[in-house]
């Protein structure tokens, strides 16, 4: 079985596009797929369970199927930080719980993907943070970054924190939130540079309406992050590297920063 874990530069970044697109293109090829997100807030009570949007959206794109209190321990229905939610309501975000729960649900998996919180060093109360959950699973890591201003800086950060916990950098996805950055091939350039792992795919913004809709046209600008590996057991050719921008033209000296995007894309 071949898993990771999938962190962020930040909340709201694409995690859960990049993982279920993950989910849906290795779910091509007949895999036995599944997608865990242990810890989520924000979640609606419909015919009374709750829905998270994240959790759902990974479930439908899983091959396998489980039941969502198996896959997603700690639900909290506010969208809040989950340990300021978990200490309100008495209980304790346990990466050694989580871990358990991972290794019984993808017994039967071929692939597995394993969603963080938030960005990875998110506070998980008593101490700890998503740093703990991600050296309790003992995973490699898949980084999305969000591509906007402040990317740079917030993708190096992560990584120098992935690779100070003692994980690997399995790969990373650079996911456009800001279709109106200044120079985007050039700052895709620099994360070519700096980061460690390979670049699995870059995802454009995407025009569809519906989540499920995005998550497909998401897959098809990546790669597996084990496509390597599988390449070399069935012996078929390496394919090609990272896709990158075309040129962005150069800004006037005046050119004000780009507006706040309202259209969400993560």
């Amino acid at each position: 079985m071949k898993a990771c874990f999938v962190t962020g530069t930040d909340t709201e970044i694409g995690k859960t596009l990049v993982s279920s697109a993950l989910l849906h293109l290795l779910s091509q090829s007949g895999a036995r797929t599944l997608g865990i997100k242990p810890i989520a807030s924000g979640a609606e009570e419909i015919e009374g369970r709750l829905h998270n949007e994240d959790v759902d959206a990974l479930a439908r794109h899983s091959s396998l199927k489980l039941t969502p209190a198996t896959l997603t321990p700690y639900l909290f229905e506010p969208a809040a930080a989950p340990h300021i939610l978990a200490d309100q309501a008495g209980i304790e975000l346990d990466p050694a719980l989580i871990k358990n729960m991972v290794q019984a649900a993808t017994e039967h998996a071929d692939y597995a993907i394993v969603e963080g919180v938030g960005g990875f060093m998110l506070p998980l109360g008593q101490g700890r943070t998503g740093i703990d959950l991600a050296q309790a699973l003992q995973l490699p890591v898949v980084l999305v970054v969000g591509l906007r201003l402040g990317a740079l800086n917030h993708a190096l950060l992560t990584a120098q924190a992935i690779r100070t916990s003692g994980l690997s950098v399995l790969g990373w996805v650079a996911n456009l939130i800001d279709p109106e950055i200044p120079y985007a091939k050039e700052n895709l350039q620099t994360l070519h540079d700096y980061l460690p792992g390979p670049c699995l795919g870059v995802i454009p913004r995407l025009s569809a309406a519906r989540l499920d809709d995005r998550i497909q046209q998401a897959a098809q600008h990546l790669q597996s992050p084990w496509h390597n590996e599988d390449q070399a057991d069935s012996k078929r050719p390496k394919q090609s590297s990272c896709p990158r921008f075309p040129a962005t033209p150069r800004p006037a000296a005046s050119t004000a920063l780009p507006p706040a995007q309202s259209a969400r894309q993560d």
